[in-house]
């Protein structure tokens, strides 16, 4: 039994699990919201969520004090490995999150997954769950109104297809108009005056 043991060991061992986690909690910062099983997204809000309100505490004292706390950045920077997630952590979503009192992530359930059956969720920021919305809104209404563009493979074949007909339609037709215009050429004998040579003898 597991008794007073916290935490889900996701099929992996101890470090494969932190990595595992700090890579979740790294997408969650960037795209501000993720879709993964729903096991893997309880276990990331358990993870970025003390994280959230280290960033949260080192804005509040940075502009009370005007200071930058460096102390802070350096704990989270032990978990999530890209610098530039860390600096937007603290220069973009503590302000966002600031008057916030916990709570800053949610757990979405999806269902299960065709194959293997596992429960999928989305785990996302609250705070920016209408700027990602309105954004994807965005994006689809413009990939709706974008013109359609034209294949040019199936333009250069149509092109060559009139072409060859045009050919062929104009060969057509000088074959038909070239006995006429033979016939219309054909000019008369000239009229010598003389009579024409017969093959017999003259009668007396």
């Amino acid at each position: 039994m597991r008794h007073r043991i916290t935490g889900r060991k996701l099929g992996r061992t101890a470090s494969h699990r932190r990595a595992t986690l700090s890579a979740l909690s790294t997408s969650l910062i960037q795209h501000k919201r993720i879709r993964t099983t729903l096991a893997k997204a309880k276990a990331t809000q358990r993870t970025i969520e003390p994280i959230i309100t280290r960033a949260k505490l080192a804005y509040r004292n940075e502009s009370s004090n005007e200071t930058k706390v460096v102390h802070a950045r350096r704990v989270v920077a032990r978990f999530i490995k890209n610098p530039a997630m860390v600096k937007e952590l603290f220069d973009e979503i503590a302000p966002k999150v600031a008057d916030r009192n916990g709570g800053y992530t949610r757990v979405v359930k999806l269902g299960q997954r065709d194959g293997d059956g596992a429960h999928l969720a989305i785990i996302e920021l609250v705070d920016y769950n209408e700027a990602v919305t309105k954004k994807a809104k965005q994006k689809k209404k413009a990939v709706k109104a974008a013109p359609v563009k034209p294949d040019k493979k199936k333009e250069e074949e149509a092109a060559e297809g009139q072409e060859e007909k045009v050919e062929r339609d104009i060969t057509e037709e000088e074959k038909t108009s070239q006995p006429e215009s033979d016939t219309k050429n054909e000019t008369p004998p000239e009229d010598t005056g003389e009579e024409p040579e017969s093959g017999g003898t003259e009668e007396k």
